[in-house]
């Protein structure tokens, strides 16, 4: 086990990589030494590393990733380990996996993109660092940023940028863009940071004007919020009783759809006025944590955690969910009829 309280970072893991909440998750978890657990997210293994070490010789770790990089830092470091499974793909596949089809006792989502994948201009992701305009969690499919951009109109673009990003200047950028890619074609991430600053004021905002569409783009082309829906649902089905779906994310959008799905499984719909009926309701989940942020401690040592959300949710067994459930009730005017 980690020494040090909520927020440390551990002793043992590499120094360049800091996994957020990294005790809050362990904790989530609850990690059993004969449990089995999936890393949906492995990026560079933070988590990982403290799951397998809580571990003993009849857990298992399952480890997923759409990044060919992610797997073979995998491979590297746990491919030698007999407890260790891993596969490249989306989490919206793990039920089709076969180590996860005996069922888990804990799903992690880390959600968004990586500190590695920022960190390298090559992958497209950060308006900091010129490189190929690309942002594919997975460069080996569908389409690039670029590739998009040059062939999307101007309401597509427009849409995109104030859905995923909530840009207010959606329009003017997606206009900007359409007239400009006919002389020069959008290839560059500091081709398209310079463009959107050239047209969106800065104004008083401390953030890089190109920081919202980056991040509507990027959440476009890798379908991550539509990911995100049948992911939590995979999970769900995939969980023991008992078993622990944590879940981290980093903007309001992701967060809202993680939100939603928990108090959808864990707690009734709230009374409608113009049903005759309440209809009856049997939770599938149990909150554990709501909303927990990183601590002063955290923050002081990994910025990037600052706008990370931790939400952790436990299935409920038969027994418990039955106990748990509502029947449905009768109206007021029913009552006083009967």
């Amino acid at each position: 086990m980690t020494a040090g309280g909520a927020g440390a970072v551990p002793a043992h893991l590499p120094a360049l990589h800091l996994p957020v909440m990294f005790e809050q998750v362990m904790d989530g978890l609850r990690i059993l030494e004969d449990g089995t657990y999936l890393d949906g997210t492995f990026g560079r293994g933070g988590h990982a590393r403290g799951v397998l070490q809580r571990l003993g010789a009849g857990g298992r770790l399952l480890l997923m990733d759409k990044d060919p990089e992610a797997i073979r830092v995998a491979e590297q470091a746990f491919g030698v380990d007999a407890r260790v499974a891993i596969h490249r793909g989306s989490f919206i596949d793990l039920a089709g996996w076969g180590p996860a089809q005996s069922g888990l006792d804990g799903v992690l989502f880390d959600l968004g993109v990586s500190s590695p994948q920022l960190d390298v201009a090559e992958r497209g992701f950060s308006f900091g660092k010129d490189g190929p305009l690309d942002m594919r969690m997975d460069p080996d499919s569908g389409e690039s940023a670029a590739q998009w951009l040059a062939r999307a109109d101007e309401r597509e673009i427009a849409d995109v940028l104030w859905t995923y990003g909530e840009e207010k200047q959606s329009r003017r950028i997606a206009r900007t863009i359409v007239a400009r890619r006919g002389d020069t074609p959008l290839t560059r991430t500091a081709q398209l940071a310079d463009l959107i600053a050239s047209v969106v004021p800065r104004g008083a905002q401390k953030i890089h004007p190109a920081t919202r569409s980056f991040q509507a783009i990027r959440i476009f082309i890798n379908r991550e919020l539509e990911d995100l829906e049948q992911g939590l649902d995979a999970a769900l089905a995939a969980l023991r009783p008992g078993g622990r779906l944590v879940v981290i994310s980093f903007h309001s959008l992701e967060d809202r759809i993680v939100k939603r799905f928990i108090l959808k499984h864990a707690k009734a719909p709230p009374a409608n006025r113009r049903m005759p009926v309440e209809i009856a309701f049997t939770p599938t989940l149990r909150i554990i944590d709501d909303a927990r942020k990183a601590t002063d401690a955290e923050l002081a040592v990994n910025p990037r955690a600052r706008s990370a959300v931790l939400r952790v949710a436990e299935k409920l067994g038969a027994e418990e969910a039955r106990s748990r459930a509502t029947g449905p009730r009768t109206t007021r005017e029913e009552r006083g009829a009967a």
